[in-house]
């Protein structure tokens, strides 16, 4: 699985002109799925994820994790994460997962982010056209690869 982590003052997803999510400060959590994912890097990036330590604290240190600033998350299901550009310049997308076996991966990542937060985590909808909106603060951004556990 690959992730990327923006911190956000505010973001939002919108489908077809209606606002499906919306937060104001936390996390936007752009996710991609290969075949090769599993529980073992759901549980890895979930728990980094969730305690990463990148919001700024009383002397505006980045030690505080979204947990600790009762901050909320947006994850977006986005297979061009797994897109490869080795060759030529029309990215590949043979790595991205299906839908078969990357939904319930999506929806399985969904569920344990919010067991480690204690609180709901919004979604967009997969497979679907989405507009994303943030206001990316500081700018924060993280890459994670949960093959590579970085």
């Amino acid at each position: 699985m690959k992730a990327v982590i923006q911190r956000v003052s505010s973001a939002s997803v919108t489908i077809d002109s209606l606002i499906v999510a919306k937060i104001q400060d936390g996390l936007l959590v752009l996710l991609g799925i290969e075949d090769a994912d599993t529980q073992e890097d759901t549980n890895w990036l979930c728990q980094k994820i969730a305690n990463l330590r990148i919001f700024g604290d009383e002397n505006d240190v980045m030690n505080l994790s979204v947990q600790d600033i009762d901050g909320e998350i947006i994850v977006v299901s986005q297979f061009t994460l797994q897109a490869s550009t080795k060759k030529g310049n029309r990215p590949s997308y043979i790595k991205a997962s299906k839908p078969d076996v990357a939904i319930p991966l999506y929806e399985n990542f969904v569920q344990q982010l919010q067991k480690e937060l204690g609180k709901k985590v919004q979604t967009g909808i997969f497979g679907t056209d989405m507009k994303v909106a943030l206001l990316n603060d500081g700018p924060v951004t993280i890459v994670m690869d949960s093959k590579n556990k970085e």
